[in-house]
């Protein structure tokens, strides 16, 4: 019996910056631009450079809003578990799903008010996070530079 045989690691390959641009939708059109020339797209990376963390805030956070977007969650949850019994179910199908709706959105509304209480007031808002960066350099692999380049010349992305 052969012993099996270790796979080697693959190398690091070499990426060289093609394009840096202040924008992702840039980076996509130049992106787009080499995959409609036909370019083999595998090739590139989109790189994200002087990256920060932003916490849009989208409103206040109040009792009537926990209790509010925790039953809109809680009835979302229980109708997935309704459909998900009612399947199950002989005859009283509807019954199930609405009795799930319900539930979720009762235990949605209670659990939504007690993690705002939680907060004891340090977190009255409500907020989406998200990363940004300042440019973005799209990457291609050394061997495929030369024409990636070939692919863009004459060709600016615009916003």
């Amino acid at each position: 019996m052969s012993q099996p045989t270790a796979v080697p690691a693959t190398a690091a390959v070499d990426y060289r910056v093609l394009r840096t641009v202040p924008t992702y939708a840039e980076a996509q059109r130049v992106v787009d631009i080499l995959s409609d020339a036909g370019f083999p797209v595998e090739h590139v990376r989109v790189v994200g450079t002087g990256l920060r963390s932003v916490e849009q805030v989208t409103g206040r956070m109040t009792n009537g809003r926990a209790a509010l977007y925790g039953a809109g969650s809680g009835a979302w949850m229980g109708l997935l578990l309704g459909l998900l019994l009612g399947i199950f179910t002989v005859g009283a199908w509807l019954s199930v799903v609405l009795w799930g709706v319900l539930l979720g959105a009762v235990w949605g509304l209670v659990l939504g008010l007690v993690g705002h209480a939680a907060t004891r007031g340090r977190r009255d808002f409500r907020s989406v996070q998200g990363l940004e960066a300042d440019a973005y350099d799209v990457l291609v692999e050394a061997g495929h530079v030369e024409a990636a380049a070939a692919h863009l010349d004459g060709v600016r992305p615009t916003a």
